[in-house]
């Protein structure tokens, strides 16, 4: 108590008359909320160390167990929030750099949600999904530009490396480290069964994968984690990240209390040391030098890989794009502010970046105005929640949407925000053997495929609602978007009409 005393945010309320002193929540609590006191026979819970993660409250045998928010307060003060009151205090009290995880959870704007679709109606009959076929098959890489034959006039293979994709979604980047064994293996299975890709993250990728990388995406960082030949040989294709929403202009850090087993020789780094990612790539100052890198990996694996260039969404991305499309590179991934991560300075997560819609909409728009949007093809994430925000990305301009945050929840992820502690409950964020045998890979990657399938159908009937049968037609296809409460530059820059015109 005293001076760094810190309300709880939550308290855990426990019902004397249900509790039956069975001990499941002290044996499930990571975090060691729960102990039984000898004295009283009874169960105590510390509310100071609770996250919200809810597993005690899913596994409690008789209900007893609920979570709520705290009701005692500093004294309400529009300008200074507890919120910000409590950062100063942990701030003041170890000089430390606040950290989060799980995406920015502060109250902007969120244009999927000013957003509608159109309809078709008479004049434009619909389509009935159950009864016509429907193609969401999407093609990730540089365009043809024009069919070539030879003498007898058969068409000469002249394509660009691509990534073919039965359904324009994929699992975002998330590395080996930051997550566990079991939710790399279901994200990986589930890719191969959907038809769909993973993304390694930048911690490299663990022997038992290899098995699935034609489905895999590997990424290549500012650590260069876990990178040689046979990791680069493996993929279906190959990322260099430059950034990502939830920290642009920052590197990345994995403690060496998770660098262990496994994690050190997968990360080719000794056990126990800070895997440390510089925030720049000393080797990248230009679109000049990225170019470089990205041919230097295109000659590593002979030209048969296409390569992702990964941004952050900033103020300045649609020049960004641009040179990015003339640098070589086949696909832009972009990733806007309030995409997810297992550890980010919290200033930094919660006011660097700008929306992804917005930001996907001005780099369509710029290179459809040079005349370069065949070049490249564009994959947008960052808190892309449902299908309907797929299918407003697309119809913006995207190709493709990474997942990440939405697959965790198919995985069991409560949104706790307490990643970064690696004591994640549902054996997701945390690297503790104990921990990570509660995710189950066989049921984990079920429920990934379920998700995908639920939200490709519910593609499809949105498609049949606006009378289009294929995703390509949506794609960049703005006239069939509306806004709501939406001022004039922000439909101007999404590139839309307001409702009602």
């Amino acid at each position: 108590m005293g001076i760094n005393y810190i309300v709880p945010e939550y308290r855990v309320v426990r019902d004397p008359d249900r509790c039956i002193g069975c001990r499941v929540c002290e044996r499930q609590c990571a975090n060691e909320v729960h102990s039984f006191v000898p004295q009283t026979g009874k169960m105590a819970a510390d509310d100071a160390k609770c996250v919200n993660c809810h597993r005690c409250v899913s596994l409690c045998p008789t209900g007893a167990l609920r979570i709520v928010k705290n009701e005692d307060t500093f004294k309400i003060n529009a300008n200074w929030s507890n919120k910000l009151m409590q950062e100063i205090y942990r701030q003041a009290d170890s000089g430390g750099v606040l950290l989060s995880s799980m995406g920015n959870p502060e109250p902007y704007p969120i244009y999927f949600d000013k957003i509608l679709l159109n309809a078709s109606q008479v004049t434009n009959p619909s389509i009935d999904p159950l009864r016509e076929p429907m193609e969401t098959r999407t093609f990730l890489g540089a365009k043809t530009k024009k069919i070539q034959r030879d003498k007898d006039g058969k068409i000469i293979p002249n394509a660009s490396p691509y990534l073919e994709l039965k359904t324009p979604i994929m699992f975002s980047a998330m590395s080996y480290g930051s997550i566990s064994y079991n939710a790399h293996e279901s994200l990986a299975r589930a890719a191969t069964e959907l038809g769909i890709y993973y993304n390694t993250g930048e911690g490299g990728l663990h022997d038992d994968f290899y098995q699935y990388g034609a489905n895999t995406i590997v990424q290549v960082a500012s650590g260069r984690f876990g990178v040689h030949a046979d990791y680069l040989d493996t993929a279906a294709a190959i990322e260099i990240k430059m950034g990502q929403g939830a920290k642009p202009g920052i590197g990345g850090h994995l403690p060496g209390t998770k660098i262990v087993g496994d994690i050190s020789r997968t990360r080719m780094i000794p056990e126990g040391s800070d895997a440390i990612s510089p925030a720049p790539h000393h080797d990248i100052y230009s679109i000049e030098d990225l170019r470089q890198l990205v041919f230097s990996l295109k000659e590593a694996t002979n030209y048969q890989k296409p390569v992702i260039v990964k941004i952050a969404a900033v103020h300045n991305v649609a020049a960004i794009a641009s040179g990015i499309a003339r640098s070589g590179a086949d696909i832009i991934a972009i990733d806007g502010y309030r995409g997810g991560t297992g550890a980010a300075p919290t200033r930094i997560r919660d006011n660097v970046g700008i929306p992804i819609e917005l930001a996907l909409a001005a780099v369509d728009q710029r290179l459809r105005d040079e005349g370069i949007r065949d070049n490249v093809s564009i994959v947008v994430g960052g808190s892309c929640r449902c299908s309907t925000d797929v299918f407003k990305a697309i119809a913006l301009g995207a190709d493709a949407c990474y997942i990440g945050t939405a697959a965790l929840l198919a995985l069991g992820c409560h949104l706790c925000r307490s990643c970064h502690a690696g004591k994640c409950n549902w054996g997701i964020a945390t690297q503790r053997p104990d921990l990570v045998k509660r995710l189950n890979p066989d049921i984990g990657y079920k429920r990934l495929v379920n998700l995908v399938e639920a939200w490709t159908h519910e593609i499809k009937e949105m498609m049949g609602g606006m009378g289009i049968n294929s995703i390509e037609s949506l794609r960049g296809n703005r006239l069939m978007l509306r806004g709501v409460g939406l001022n004039e530059k922000e439909l101007e820059i999404l590139g839309i009409k307001h409702a009602g015109e």
